[in-house]
Protein backbone atom coordinates (compact mmCIF):
# COMPACT_ATOMS: atom_id res chain seq x y z
CA UNK A 1 0.00 0.00 0.00
CA UNK A 2 1.40 3.35 -1.02
CA UNK A 3 1.60 6.23 1.39
CA UNK A 4 3.17 9.63 0.80
CA UNK A 5 5.12 9.64 4.07
CA UNK A 6 6.85 6.42 3.01
CA UNK A 7 7.55 7.67 -0.49
CA UNK A 8 9.13 10.97 0.43
CA UNK A 9 11.60 11.01 3.31
CA UNK A 10 14.00 13.99 3.70
CA UNK A 11 12.30 16.90 5.47
CA UNK A 12 12.22 20.43 4.12
CA UNK A 13 10.21 23.49 5.14
CA UNK A 14 8.08 25.65 2.91
CA UNK A 15 4.91 27.68 3.10
CA UNK A 16 1.82 25.86 2.03
CA UNK A 17 -1.83 26.81 1.74
CA UNK A 18 -4.45 24.78 3.50
CA UNK A 19 -8.15 24.90 4.06
CA UNK A 20 -8.85 26.30 7.52
CA UNK A 21 -12.07 24.36 7.76
CA UNK A 22 -10.60 20.86 7.51
CA UNK A 23 -8.31 19.67 10.28
CA UNK A 24 -7.00 16.69 8.29
CA UNK A 25 -5.14 19.13 6.03
CA UNK A 26 -2.60 19.34 8.85
CA UNK A 27 -1.68 15.75 8.18
CA UNK A 28 1.46 15.65 6.07
CA UNK A 29 0.24 12.96 3.73
CA UNK A 30 -3.17 14.15 2.61
CA UNK A 31 -2.09 15.62 -0.71
CA UNK A 32 0.65 14.27 -2.91
CA UNK A 33 1.19 17.66 -4.53
CA UNK A 34 2.55 19.02 -1.24
CA UNK A 35 5.47 16.65 -1.27
CA UNK A 36 7.20 17.89 -4.38
CA UNK A 37 9.64 20.74 -4.68
CA UNK A 38 8.61 23.60 -6.95
CA UNK A 39 5.18 22.08 -7.41
CA UNK A 40 2.11 24.13 -6.59
CA UNK A 41 -1.23 22.35 -6.22
CA UNK A 42 -3.70 23.07 -9.02
CA UNK A 43 -6.67 25.36 -8.45
CA UNK A 44 -9.73 23.74 -6.98
CA UNK A 45 -12.35 24.15 -9.66
CA UNK A 46 -14.92 21.75 -8.32
CA UNK A 47 -16.20 20.65 -4.93
CA UNK A 48 -13.54 22.44 -2.84
CA UNK A 49 -13.69 25.21 -0.23
CA UNK A 50 -12.07 28.40 -1.46
CA UNK A 51 -11.22 29.79 1.98
CA UNK A 52 -7.50 29.32 2.50
CA UNK A 53 -4.98 30.29 5.12
CA UNK A 54 -1.21 30.15 4.95
CA UNK A 55 0.66 27.83 7.25
CA UNK A 56 4.25 26.74 7.53
CA UNK A 57 4.66 23.03 7.99
CA UNK A 58 7.27 20.35 7.62
CA UNK A 59 6.99 18.45 4.40
CA UNK A 60 8.75 15.22 3.60
CA UNK A 61 10.40 15.07 0.19
CA UNK A 62 12.47 12.14 -1.08
CA UNK A 63 11.88 11.39 -4.72
CA UNK A 64 12.31 14.28 -7.13
CA UNK A 65 9.87 15.11 -9.88
CA UNK A 66 10.85 15.97 -13.42
CA UNK A 67 10.97 19.69 -13.98
CA UNK A 68 8.12 19.37 -16.45
CA UNK A 69 5.97 17.26 -14.14
CA UNK A 70 2.31 18.18 -13.93
CA UNK A 71 0.08 17.97 -10.89
CA UNK A 72 -2.07 14.89 -10.87
CA UNK A 73 -5.00 16.00 -13.00
CA UNK A 74 -7.67 14.79 -10.61
CA UNK A 75 -6.10 14.88 -7.15
CA UNK A 76 -5.84 11.09 -6.78
CA UNK A 77 -4.05 10.16 -3.55
CA UNK A 78 -2.35 6.91 -2.48
CA UNK A 79 -4.58 4.56 -0.53
CA UNK A 80 -2.41 4.81 2.58
CA UNK A 81 -3.51 8.41 3.00
CA UNK A 82 -7.10 7.31 3.56
CA UNK A 83 -6.12 5.56 6.78
CA UNK A 84 -4.38 8.68 8.06
CA UNK A 85 -7.61 10.63 7.78
CA UNK A 86 -10.22 9.16 10.15
CA UNK A 87 -13.72 9.85 8.99
CA UNK A 88 -12.82 10.21 5.33
CA UNK A 89 -14.78 8.22 2.78
CA UNK A 90 -13.13 7.07 -0.41
CA UNK A 91 -15.07 8.77 -3.20
CA UNK A 92 -13.64 6.13 -5.47
CA UNK A 93 -16.04 3.62 -3.90
CA UNK A 94 -19.11 5.80 -3.55
CA UNK A 95 -18.91 6.82 -7.19
CA UNK A 96 -18.56 3.27 -8.49
CA UNK A 97 -21.62 1.89 -6.69
CA UNK A 98 -21.79 -1.90 -6.88
CA UNK A 99 -18.64 -1.97 -9.01
CA UNK A 100 -16.55 -0.76 -6.05
CA UNK A 101 -15.69 -4.36 -5.16
CA UNK A 102 -13.70 -4.67 -8.41
CA UNK A 103 -9.99 -3.85 -8.43
CA UNK A 104 -8.86 -0.71 -10.22
CA UNK A 105 -7.15 -2.84 -12.85
CA UNK A 106 -10.36 -4.76 -13.55
CA UNK A 107 -12.42 -1.57 -13.75
CA UNK A 108 -9.99 -0.20 -16.32
CA UNK A 109 -9.98 -3.49 -18.24
CA UNK A 110 -13.76 -3.26 -18.54
CA UNK A 111 -13.62 0.40 -19.58
CA UNK A 112 -11.06 -0.59 -22.19
CA UNK A 113 -13.85 -2.37 -24.07
CA UNK A 114 -15.66 0.93 -24.67
CA UNK A 115 -15.17 3.43 -27.48
CA UNK A 116 -14.48 7.12 -27.02
CA UNK A 117 -18.12 8.19 -27.16
CA UNK A 118 -19.20 5.80 -24.43
CA UNK A 119 -16.22 6.73 -22.24
CA UNK A 120 -17.27 10.36 -22.56
CA UNK A 121 -20.85 9.55 -21.57
CA UNK A 122 -19.77 7.41 -18.63
CA UNK A 123 -17.57 10.25 -17.37
CA UNK A 124 -20.74 12.20 -16.52
CA UNK A 125 -22.18 9.49 -14.25
CA UNK A 126 -20.10 10.26 -11.15
CA UNK A 127 -16.83 11.81 -10.05
CA UNK A 128 -15.35 8.36 -9.67
CA UNK A 129 -16.23 7.33 -13.21
CA UNK A 130 -14.94 10.71 -14.33
CA UNK A 131 -11.49 9.88 -12.92
CA UNK A 132 -11.41 6.36 -14.31
CA UNK A 133 -12.65 7.28 -17.79
CA UNK A 134 -10.01 10.00 -18.04
CA UNK A 135 -7.18 7.54 -17.34
CA UNK A 136 -4.74 8.34 -20.15
CA UNK A 137 -3.79 4.75 -21.12
CA UNK A 138 -7.46 4.14 -22.09
CA UNK A 139 -7.28 6.97 -24.61
CA UNK A 140 -3.80 5.98 -25.71
CA UNK A 141 -5.10 2.54 -26.66
CA UNK A 142 -8.02 4.10 -28.52
CA UNK A 143 -5.70 6.37 -30.52
CA UNK A 144 -3.23 3.61 -31.37
CA UNK A 145 -5.93 1.06 -32.22
CA UNK A 146 -8.30 3.26 -34.22
CA UNK A 147 -6.10 5.94 -35.77
CA UNK A 148 -3.22 3.57 -36.66
CA UNK A 149 -0.55 6.25 -36.76
CA UNK A 150 -2.70 8.86 -38.48
CA UNK A 151 -2.61 11.39 -35.65
CA UNK A 152 -0.72 14.36 -34.28
CA UNK A 153 -0.18 14.21 -30.53
CA UNK A 154 -2.01 17.09 -28.87
CA UNK A 155 -0.95 17.41 -25.25
CA UNK A 156 -2.74 14.31 -23.99
CA UNK A 157 -4.07 11.11 -25.52
CA UNK A 158 -7.66 12.15 -24.86
CA UNK A 159 -7.18 15.51 -26.56
CA UNK A 160 -5.40 13.73 -29.42
CA UNK A 161 -8.37 11.42 -29.88
CA UNK A 162 -10.94 14.21 -29.75
CA UNK A 163 -9.02 16.53 -32.06
CA UNK A 164 -8.51 13.74 -34.60
CA UNK A 165 -12.28 13.26 -34.91
CA UNK A 166 -13.18 16.94 -34.58
CA UNK A 167 -10.24 19.12 -35.73
CA UNK A 168 -12.26 22.30 -35.10
CA UNK A 169 -12.83 21.52 -31.42
CA UNK A 170 -11.13 24.22 -29.31
CA UNK A 171 -9.01 22.39 -26.74
CA UNK A 172 -7.87 25.64 -25.16
CA UNK A 173 -11.24 25.92 -23.44
CA UNK A 174 -11.17 22.39 -22.09
CA UNK A 175 -9.84 22.92 -18.57
CA UNK A 176 -10.36 19.29 -17.75
CA UNK A 177 -6.79 18.80 -16.58
CA UNK A 178 -7.40 21.25 -13.70
CA UNK A 179 -10.45 19.52 -12.24
CA UNK A 180 -9.94 17.71 -8.96
CA UNK A 181 -11.98 15.15 -7.08
CA UNK A 182 -12.00 15.29 -3.30
CA UNK A 183 -10.92 12.24 -1.28
CA UNK A 184 -10.20 9.87 -4.18
CA UNK A 185 -7.73 7.19 -3.05
CA UNK A 186 -6.16 4.64 -5.39
CA UNK A 187 -2.69 3.10 -5.30
CA UNK A 188 -2.97 1.93 -8.89
CA UNK A 189 -3.85 5.31 -10.38
CA UNK A 190 -1.50 7.26 -8.13
CA UNK A 191 1.47 5.04 -8.90
CA UNK A 192 0.82 5.35 -12.63
CA UNK A 193 1.11 9.13 -12.29
CA UNK A 194 4.10 8.86 -9.96
CA UNK A 195 6.06 6.60 -12.31
CA UNK A 196 5.38 8.97 -15.20
CA UNK A 197 6.80 11.96 -13.34
CA UNK A 198 9.67 10.73 -11.15
CA UNK A 199 13.29 11.47 -11.85
CA UNK A 200 15.76 8.61 -11.46
CA UNK A 201 17.08 8.59 -7.89
CA UNK A 202 20.85 9.20 -7.60
CA UNK A 203 21.39 5.83 -5.90
CA UNK A 204 19.87 4.10 -8.92
CA UNK A 205 22.63 5.55 -11.07
CA UNK A 206 25.66 5.21 -8.82
CA UNK A 207 26.50 1.55 -9.35
CA UNK A 208 28.82 1.05 -12.34
CA UNK A 209 30.59 -2.30 -12.29
CA UNK A 210 30.91 -3.22 -15.96
CA UNK A 211 34.36 -3.82 -17.43
CA UNK A 212 35.37 -0.97 -19.75
CA UNK A 213 37.87 -1.42 -22.57
CA UNK A 214 39.47 0.80 -25.17
CA UNK A 215 41.63 -0.27 -28.09
CA UNK A 216 41.73 -4.02 -27.40
CA UNK A 217 42.12 -6.45 -30.29
CA UNK A 218 39.36 -8.62 -31.70
CA UNK A 219 41.20 -11.68 -30.38
CA UNK A 220 41.23 -10.23 -26.86
CA UNK A 221 37.51 -9.52 -27.09
CA UNK A 222 36.77 -13.07 -28.23
CA UNK A 223 38.87 -14.80 -25.56
CA UNK A 224 38.03 -12.51 -22.63
CA UNK A 225 34.39 -11.63 -23.28
CA UNK A 226 32.64 -13.36 -26.17
CA UNK A 227 33.71 -16.94 -25.39
CA UNK A 228 33.08 -16.64 -21.61
CA UNK A 229 29.82 -14.78 -22.44
CA UNK A 230 30.58 -11.66 -20.36
CA UNK A 231 29.37 -8.08 -20.97
CA UNK A 232 31.86 -5.35 -21.75
CA UNK A 233 31.62 -1.64 -22.59
CA UNK A 234 33.82 -0.26 -25.37
CA UNK A 235 35.07 3.29 -25.47
CA UNK A 236 36.32 4.96 -28.64
CA UNK A 237 35.46 2.21 -31.13
CA UNK A 238 32.93 4.26 -33.13
CA UNK A 239 34.74 7.59 -33.20
CA UNK A 240 34.84 7.41 -37.01
CA UNK A 241 31.05 7.19 -37.40
CA UNK A 242 29.50 9.99 -39.41
CA UNK A 243 26.39 9.48 -37.27
CA UNK A 244 28.17 10.90 -34.20
CA UNK A 245 28.55 14.23 -35.96
CA UNK A 246 25.42 14.34 -38.10
CA UNK A 247 22.61 12.74 -36.15
CA UNK A 248 20.68 15.51 -34.51
CA UNK A 249 16.95 16.24 -34.79
CA UNK A 250 17.21 18.53 -37.80
CA UNK A 251 19.33 16.12 -39.82
CA UNK A 252 17.23 13.08 -39.03
CA UNK A 253 13.92 14.80 -39.73
CA UNK A 254 15.29 16.11 -43.02
CA UNK A 255 16.64 12.79 -44.32
CA UNK A 256 13.66 10.77 -43.08
CA UNK A 257 11.11 13.21 -44.53
CA UNK A 258 7.76 11.49 -45.06
CA UNK A 259 9.10 8.01 -44.25
CA UNK A 260 7.00 6.13 -41.69
CA UNK A 261 9.07 4.58 -38.88
CA UNK A 262 7.96 1.91 -36.41
CA UNK A 263 6.86 3.36 -33.07
CA UNK A 264 5.37 0.70 -30.83
CA UNK A 265 2.35 -0.76 -32.65
CA UNK A 266 2.07 2.11 -35.18
CA UNK A 267 4.16 3.93 -37.77
CA UNK A 268 4.87 7.67 -37.58
CA UNK A 269 6.92 10.25 -39.43
CA UNK A 270 9.94 11.19 -37.36
CA UNK A 271 8.82 14.80 -37.03
CA UNK A 272 5.47 13.63 -35.65
CA UNK A 273 7.23 11.34 -33.21
CA UNK A 274 9.36 14.21 -31.89
CA UNK A 275 6.16 16.25 -31.47
CA UNK A 276 4.84 13.41 -29.29
CA UNK A 277 8.05 12.88 -27.30
CA UNK A 278 8.35 16.60 -26.51
CA UNK A 279 4.90 16.72 -24.91
CA UNK A 280 4.29 13.32 -23.40
CA UNK A 281 4.57 12.57 -19.70
CA UNK A 282 3.49 8.98 -19.25
CA UNK A 283 4.54 5.85 -17.48
CA UNK A 284 5.55 3.97 -20.63
CA UNK A 285 6.51 6.40 -23.42
CA UNK A 286 6.31 5.03 -26.94
CA UNK A 287 9.71 3.96 -28.24
CA UNK A 288 10.83 4.39 -31.85
CA UNK A 289 12.34 1.01 -32.69
CA UNK A 290 12.57 0.44 -36.45
CA UNK A 291 14.19 -2.71 -37.94
CA UNK A 292 14.04 -1.51 -41.56
CA UNK A 293 15.44 1.99 -41.15
CA UNK A 294 18.45 1.39 -43.42
CA UNK A 295 16.22 0.09 -46.21
CA UNK A 296 13.77 2.97 -45.77
CA UNK A 297 16.45 5.66 -45.47
CA UNK A 298 19.69 4.29 -47.00
CA UNK A 299 21.80 7.27 -45.93
CA UNK A 300 21.26 6.28 -42.30
CA UNK A 301 22.74 2.87 -43.03
CA UNK A 302 25.82 4.48 -44.56
CA UNK A 303 26.33 6.82 -41.57
CA UNK A 304 27.66 4.00 -39.38
CA UNK A 305 29.60 0.75 -39.67
CA UNK A 306 29.74 -2.35 -37.53
CA UNK A 307 32.55 -2.17 -34.95
CA UNK A 308 35.36 -4.66 -35.71
CA UNK A 309 34.48 -6.87 -32.73
CA UNK A 310 31.11 -7.88 -34.18
CA UNK A 311 31.74 -8.28 -37.90
CA UNK A 312 31.45 -12.07 -38.01
CA UNK A 313 27.69 -12.25 -38.49
CA UNK A 314 26.71 -15.72 -39.67
CA UNK A 315 23.01 -14.91 -40.06
CA UNK A 316 24.09 -12.93 -43.15
CA UNK A 317 24.27 -16.22 -45.08
CA UNK A 318 20.46 -16.08 -45.26
CA UNK A 319 20.53 -12.86 -47.25
CA UNK A 320 17.09 -11.25 -47.42
CA UNK A 321 15.58 -14.14 -45.45
CA UNK A 322 17.53 -13.39 -42.29
CA UNK A 323 15.48 -12.33 -39.25
CA UNK A 324 15.35 -8.68 -38.23
CA UNK A 325 18.74 -7.82 -36.80
CA UNK A 326 19.37 -4.06 -36.70
CA UNK A 327 17.35 -1.17 -35.33
CA UNK A 328 17.53 2.57 -34.93
CA UNK A 329 16.26 3.45 -31.45
CA UNK A 330 14.98 6.89 -30.45
CA UNK A 331 13.17 7.84 -27.27
CA UNK A 332 12.71 10.56 -24.63
CA UNK A 333 13.94 10.40 -21.06
CA UNK A 334 12.14 7.60 -19.24
CA UNK A 335 11.59 5.47 -22.33
CA UNK A 336 13.37 2.17 -22.74
CA UNK A 337 13.02 -1.60 -22.64
CA UNK A 338 11.98 -3.57 -19.57
CA UNK A 339 13.72 -6.85 -18.77
CA UNK A 340 14.07 -9.20 -21.72
CA UNK A 341 16.49 -11.61 -23.40
CA UNK A 342 17.46 -10.81 -26.97
CA UNK A 343 15.72 -12.83 -29.70
CA UNK A 344 16.77 -16.16 -31.16
CA UNK A 345 19.59 -16.63 -28.59
CA UNK A 346 21.69 -14.03 -30.41
CA UNK A 347 24.27 -11.72 -28.91
CA UNK A 348 24.02 -7.99 -29.47
CA UNK A 349 25.84 -4.68 -29.45
CA UNK A 350 24.26 -1.31 -28.74
CA UNK A 351 25.94 2.00 -29.64
CA UNK A 352 24.70 5.31 -28.22
CA UNK A 353 24.88 8.12 -30.77
CA UNK A 354 23.18 10.84 -28.70
CA UNK A 355 22.14 10.93 -25.06
CA UNK A 356 22.80 8.30 -22.39
CA UNK A 357 21.30 5.02 -21.17
CA UNK A 358 21.27 3.18 -17.86
CA UNK A 359 21.82 -0.58 -18.28
CA UNK A 360 21.16 -3.40 -15.82
CA UNK A 361 22.12 -6.95 -16.85
CA UNK A 362 21.65 -10.32 -15.13
CA UNK A 363 23.38 -13.53 -16.28
CA UNK A 364 21.27 -16.27 -17.90
CA UNK A 365 20.99 -18.29 -14.67
CA UNK A 366 19.66 -15.34 -12.60
CA UNK A 367 16.09 -14.16 -13.16
CA UNK A 368 15.76 -10.48 -12.14
CA UNK A 369 13.53 -9.77 -9.13
CA UNK A 370 9.95 -8.98 -10.10
CA UNK A 371 10.33 -10.80 -13.44
CA UNK A 372 8.40 -14.03 -14.01
CA UNK A 373 9.03 -15.87 -17.29
CA UNK A 374 6.64 -18.63 -18.30
CA UNK A 375 8.06 -22.18 -18.20
CA UNK A 376 8.32 -22.31 -22.00
CA UNK A 377 9.91 -18.86 -22.19
CA UNK A 378 7.24 -17.48 -24.53
CA UNK A 379 5.91 -14.84 -22.13
CA UNK A 380 7.48 -12.70 -19.44
CA UNK A 381 5.49 -11.00 -16.67
CA UNK A 382 7.18 -7.96 -15.17
CA UNK A 383 6.27 -4.57 -13.65
CA UNK A 384 4.20 -2.22 -15.80
CA UNK A 385 7.01 0.31 -16.18
CA UNK A 386 10.76 0.57 -15.76
CA UNK A 387 10.47 3.16 -12.99
CA UNK A 388 8.09 0.85 -11.13
CA UNK A 389 10.77 -1.86 -11.20
CA UNK A 390 13.36 0.55 -9.80
CA UNK A 391 10.97 1.67 -7.05
CA UNK A 392 9.97 -1.80 -5.95
CA UNK A 393 12.82 -4.19 -6.80
CA UNK A 394 16.12 -2.44 -7.47
CA UNK A 395 17.06 -2.19 -3.80
CA UNK A 396 16.71 -5.95 -3.35
CA UNK A 397 19.69 -6.60 -5.64
CA UNK A 398 22.11 -4.75 -3.34
CA UNK A 399 22.55 -7.79 -1.10
CA UNK A 400 22.44 -10.44 -3.81
CA UNK A 401 25.44 -12.71 -4.10
CA UNK A 402 25.23 -12.44 -7.89
CA UNK A 403 24.77 -8.72 -8.33
CA UNK A 404 23.70 -7.38 -11.72
CA UNK A 405 26.14 -5.76 -14.10
CA UNK A 406 25.33 -2.04 -14.32
CA UNK A 407 26.56 0.97 -16.23
CA UNK A 408 25.61 4.23 -17.90
CA UNK A 409 26.41 4.10 -21.59
CA UNK A 410 27.20 7.57 -22.95
CA UNK A 411 27.25 8.88 -26.51
CA UNK A 412 30.12 7.29 -28.42
CA UNK A 413 30.20 4.15 -26.27
CA UNK A 414 29.17 0.61 -27.22
CA UNK A 415 27.98 -2.18 -24.94
CA UNK A 416 28.26 -5.88 -25.74
CA UNK A 417 25.25 -7.90 -24.54
CA UNK A 418 26.03 -11.64 -24.48
CA UNK A 419 23.39 -14.16 -25.49
CA UNK A 420 20.92 -15.23 -22.82
CA UNK A 421 21.54 -12.25 -20.51
CA UNK A 422 18.51 -10.47 -19.06
CA UNK A 423 18.77 -6.72 -19.50
CA UNK A 424 16.81 -3.54 -18.82
CA UNK A 425 17.57 -0.19 -20.48
CA UNK A 426 16.21 3.26 -19.65
CA UNK A 427 17.05 6.52 -21.41
CA UNK A 428 18.28 9.15 -18.98
CA UNK A 429 17.70 11.86 -21.58
CA UNK A 430 16.49 11.93 -25.16
CA UNK A 431 18.67 9.32 -26.82
CA UNK A 432 19.47 7.95 -30.26
CA UNK A 433 21.16 4.58 -30.67
CA UNK A 434 21.95 1.81 -33.13
CA UNK A 435 21.77 -1.84 -32.09
CA UNK A 436 22.42 -5.09 -33.95
CA UNK A 437 21.95 -8.73 -33.04
CA UNK A 438 24.42 -11.17 -34.53
CA UNK A 439 25.61 -14.77 -34.57
CA UNK A 440 29.31 -15.66 -34.44
CA UNK A 441 31.02 -19.05 -34.31
CA UNK A 442 31.15 -18.77 -30.52
CA UNK A 443 27.36 -18.71 -30.40
CA UNK A 444 26.32 -20.64 -33.51
CA UNK A 445 25.41 -23.91 -31.75
CA UNK A 446 23.28 -22.07 -29.18
CA UNK A 447 21.32 -20.36 -31.95
CA UNK A 448 20.81 -23.59 -33.92
CA UNK A 449 19.61 -25.32 -30.77
CA UNK A 450 17.20 -22.46 -30.04
CA UNK A 451 15.78 -22.47 -33.57
CA UNK A 452 14.90 -26.18 -33.45
CA UNK A 453 13.08 -26.17 -30.10
CA UNK A 454 9.64 -27.81 -30.18
CA UNK A 455 7.92 -24.46 -29.59
CA UNK A 456 10.11 -22.57 -32.07
CA UNK A 457 7.02 -21.22 -33.81
CA UNK A 458 6.32 -19.22 -30.62
CA UNK A 459 9.89 -18.40 -29.60
CA UNK A 460 11.54 -17.41 -32.88
CA UNK A 461 11.04 -13.76 -33.84
CA UNK A 462 11.86 -11.31 -36.60
CA UNK A 463 10.80 -13.57 -39.46
CA UNK A 464 7.61 -14.86 -41.04
CA UNK A 465 9.01 -18.38 -41.51
CA UNK A 466 9.68 -19.36 -37.91
CA UNK A 467 9.28 -23.11 -38.33
CA UNK A 468 11.73 -23.60 -41.22
CA UNK A 469 14.34 -21.07 -40.10
CA UNK A 470 16.47 -23.73 -38.42
CA UNK A 471 16.83 -25.88 -41.53
CA UNK A 472 17.37 -22.89 -43.80
CA UNK A 473 20.07 -21.47 -41.54
CA UNK A 474 21.83 -24.79 -40.98
CA UNK A 475 21.89 -25.60 -44.69
CA UNK A 476 23.13 -22.13 -45.57
CA UNK A 477 25.97 -22.42 -43.05
CA UNK A 478 26.98 -25.81 -44.44
CA UNK A 479 26.99 -24.41 -47.97
CA UNK A 480 28.98 -21.31 -47.07
CA UNK A 481 31.28 -22.81 -44.40
CA UNK A 482 31.49 -26.59 -44.97
CA UNK A 483 32.37 -28.60 -41.87
CA UNK A 484 32.02 -25.64 -39.49
CA UNK A 485 29.09 -27.06 -37.52
CA UNK A 486 30.73 -30.50 -37.14
CA UNK A 487 33.96 -28.85 -35.98
CA UNK A 488 32.14 -26.74 -33.39
CA UNK A 489 30.18 -29.76 -32.14
CA UNK A 490 33.43 -31.71 -31.73
CA UNK A 491 35.06 -28.86 -29.78
CA UNK A 492 32.00 -28.60 -27.53
CA UNK A 493 32.09 -32.33 -26.82
CA UNK A 494 35.78 -32.14 -25.98
CA UNK A 495 35.18 -29.31 -23.54
CA UNK A 496 32.37 -31.24 -21.89
CA UNK A 497 34.53 -34.34 -21.56
CA UNK A 498 37.36 -32.28 -20.10
CA UNK A 499 35.06 -30.79 -17.47
CA UNK A 500 33.78 -34.23 -16.51
CA UNK A 501 37.33 -35.58 -16.15
CA UNK A 502 38.46 -32.66 -14.06
CA UNK A 503 39.38 -33.89 -10.58
CA UNK A 504 36.89 -32.70 -7.98
CA UNK A 505 37.86 -31.04 -4.71
CA UNK A 506 37.00 -34.17 -2.72
CA UNK A 507 39.22 -36.29 -4.95
CA UNK A 508 42.15 -33.97 -4.27
CA UNK A 509 41.37 -33.75 -0.56
CA UNK A 510 41.09 -37.51 0.00
CA UNK A 511 43.95 -39.98 -0.02
CA UNK A 512 42.41 -42.97 -1.74
CA UNK A 513 45.06 -45.38 -0.45
CA UNK A 514 44.95 -44.38 3.19
CA UNK A 515 41.25 -43.58 3.25
CA UNK A 516 41.91 -40.31 5.04
CA UNK A 517 41.97 -36.60 4.24
CA UNK A 518 45.09 -34.85 3.06
CA UNK A 519 45.66 -31.12 2.91
CA UNK A 520 47.55 -29.42 0.11
CA UNK A 521 47.17 -25.66 0.18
Amino acid sequence: MLRCRNLFSPTIRRKNKKSKSRSRSKTVSINQNRFFKNQEPPHYLQGEDEEEAEAEEEIEVGFSLKSSARSHSHGVQPLGNLYLNPGSINSRNTGLGNLQTLTDELVLDILGLLDGTHLGILATVSKSFYVFTNHEPLWRNLVLDTLNGGFLYNGSWKFTYVSAYDPEFDMSNANISCLRVRDFYSDYLFQSWLCANLEMKPEWLERDNIIRKKGITVEEFVSNFEEPNKPVLFEGCIDNWAALKRWDRDYLVEVCGEVQLSVGPVKLKLGDYFRYSDQVREERPLYLFDPKFAEKVPVLGSDYEVPPYFREDLFSVLGKERPDYRWIIIGPAGSGSSFHIDPNSTSAWNAVVKGSKKWILFPPDVVPPGVHPSPDGVEVACPVSIIEWFMNFYGATENWKKKPIECICQAGEVIFVPNGWWHLVINLEESIAITQNYVSRRNLLNVLDFLKRPNASSLVSGTKDRINLHEKFKNAIEDSFPGTIDHLVQKAEEKTAAREKKVSFWDTATDSKAGAFKFSF
